[in-house]
């Protein structure tokens, strides 16, 4: 069934590459870009141009996430919305203290905050039908590996791993549906690290150099090593297709695609039977499960 789904953060990496991969399997795609006739108006004439290419309807759309006025008036150019993909994300590179207290709250921002601005869109409209999805792109790092010099980042997807949740069973009686997918350390297709912000404290940056020098680098070149020679970035969207095309009720809380194999599957697997018990043991069960 083909469903209209809003694609957040789809300029590049994964949401680009989900966009795409979504129109492909015959839904129409509203791909959230920012800045859409400045910076990343090139983002835009290559997705218009896969759109005529391929013959899918996938339609680029200005969509600022740290903005609820942006927001909302996507949500309301769009319309119908059936899935939203809560992609849009910002990596940080550097050591944890040397970032300001605005600079952290910008990272939350994008990568917590952001989400509540588009539920608050789009939910109504959800709701008053009971249906649609949610779809959280998250990270490996909330309950795997977390290598130095990424706090903040780290910190921000565990939040947004949690909110996710309380949304999940919220949502569960009104017929919404809720999917984690969780990536892993890709360390190529994608532009994370490229664009990563870096501390505005030099000064205490350049202190831990003295002990530190060159760890970044280590650890880009550890996580490389890590994966596989046939990782595939493209695995994320693929997943995310699958996901939206399963039946509501059918649909896995959590899909992790973890090629580097940090842990995460085996700790969150834990977590989410603890999480399932849980709410059995509170007599809830049903909350779980949307209602179909």
């Amino acid at each position: 069934m083909p469903y209209t789904v809003l694609v957040t953060g789809a300029s590049s990496g994964f949401g680009a590459l989900t966009a795409r991969a979504l129109a492909d399997a015959g839904h129409t795609v509203h791909a959230g870009i920012r800045q859409t006739t400045g910076r990343n108006a090139p983002a835009v004439a290559d997705a218009r141009a896969y759109a005529a290419q391929h013959g899918v309807d996938l339609r680029p759309l200005e969509l600022d996430v740290s903005s609820q006025e942006s927001v909302d008036a996507a949500v309301a150019e769009a319309g119908r919305i059936d899935v939203v993909v809560h992609n849009a994300g910002h990596m940080v590179l550097g050591p944890t203290e040397s970032f300001t207290p605005e600079q952290i709250a910008e990272i939350y921002d994008t990568n917590v905050v952001s989400t509540q601005r588009v539920n608050r869109a789009v939910l109504p409209q959800m709701r008053e039908r009971r249906d649609g999805l949610l779809v959280w792109v998250g990270s490996s790092s909330t309950y795997g590996g977390t290598p130095p010099y990424l706090g903040p980042y780290f910190g921000a997807k565990a939040a947004m791993d949690h909110l996710a949740k309380s949304y999940a069973v919220e949502l569960s009686r009104l017929g919404i549906d809720t999917a984690l997918v969780v990536p892993g350390s890709f360390t190529s297709g994608t532009n994370h690290f490229a664009h990563a912000m870096h501390p505005s404290d030099t000064a205490t940056a350049e202190a831990y150099d003295a002990l530190y020098g060159g760890l970044m680098d280590d650890v880009g070149k550890a996580l490389a090593a890590l994966a596989p020679a046939d990782a595939d970035v493209q695995d994320v969207a693929r997943a995310i297709v699958r996901i939206v095309g399963t039946p509501k009720g059918e649909r896995p809380f959590r899909t992790t695609i973890d090629p580097a194999d940090d842990g995460s599957q085996r700790v969150s697997d834990v977590a989410d039977t603890v999480r399932a018990e849980f709410y059995g043991r509170i007599g809830m069960p049903d909350l779980l499960t949307p209602r179909v």
